[in-house]
């Protein structure tokens, strides 16, 4: 019988999880199916018991519920990392049929800034938004020793935020940070002309740019970053790796999913 699991979020039209899990099964003989599965907040509880009644072995979980999941009943157990991030990004069923929450985002990430060769170590770092995502990157860069790791929010309620108004009222503080993060989906498909840096602040003069958002692959924040002379770099690999890392939590089998980068329709 083939074993089924799939990618829960709202929208999923931007999604390459399906295209990339499919061919890792059929490239490792496994008779597997990954399904996207839309669904929005108000339905997320009972679908979620619906798909696990009729035997789904796990799931992907993307915006807008990777910290709404965790408050549902059927996730039983949380990995160590949830437990600090307070979001997941994979879920593992258990054999009583309920789940187990993990996160594999923040590996795949740390694990894609250090192929590409950026240091944060001793740095500061300014992250775009406040989710799941964003906590997870932020995990990452603290486990690499960043100095600092700032959030961008609409309304800063931390110390660890800023507003947009701050950073464009202080030019020279911004000039410190090393590494940029978008972690919304502002720029994703279909919205692809929208970029989540305001047009009249420039980026900071040495920072890497990093986008989450990998579809597509060029997005309008990088383009602005490599116009500026600034390293861009998207988020496929990060997707690539952190989807290797949920796939063996499934199924127990290794596979580079890197190998399957000039594959993706892009």
């Amino acid at each position: 019988m083939t074993e089924r699991v799939g990618l829960i979020g709202w929208p999923l039209t931007h999604s390459l999880s399906p295209f990339l899990h499919n061919r890792a099964f059929a490239a490792c003989g496994l008779d597997w199916r990954y399904e996207a599965l839309p669904v929005t907040a108000e339905a997320l509880e009972t679908r979620l018991r619906g798909w696990l009644a009729e035997g789904y072995r796990g799931f992907n979980v993307t915006i807008p519920h990777k910290q709404r999941v965790l408050q549902l009943d059927r996730v039983v157990e949380r990995s160590a990392e949830v437990e600090v991030l307070q979001a997941t990004n994979t879920l593992v069923r258990l054999e009583d049929g309920r789940l187990r929450a993990e996160n594999t985002d923040w590996l795949g990430f740390l694990q894609d800034l250090q192929a590409h060769g950026v240091e944060v170590s001793g740095r500061t770092c300014l992250i775009l938004g406040t989710g799941g995502s964003a906590q997870a990157v932020a995990f990452a860069l603290r486990r690499l020793g960043a100095r600092q790791v700032i959030f961008v929010s609409r309304n800063p309620r931390h110390p660890d935020q800023r507003s947009w108004e701050s950073l464009h009222a202080d030019r020279e503080w911004l000039e410190t940070v090393h590494l940029v993060v978008n972690c919304t989906p502002v720029g994703m498909y279909p919205q692809v002309e929208a970029c989540p840096w305001p047009p009249h602040l420039p980026l900071p003069s040495q920072a890497v740019v990093y986008d989450l958002v990998y579809n597509p692959r060029r997005t309008r924040l990088l383009e602005r970053a490599e116009q500026a002379g600034l390293q861009a770099i998207g988020g496929i690999g990060m997707l690539l790796r952190q989807a290797a890392l949920s796939f063996t939590q499934w199924t127990g089998v290794t596979f580079d999913f890197m190998s399957l980068l000039e594959e993706i329709p892009l």
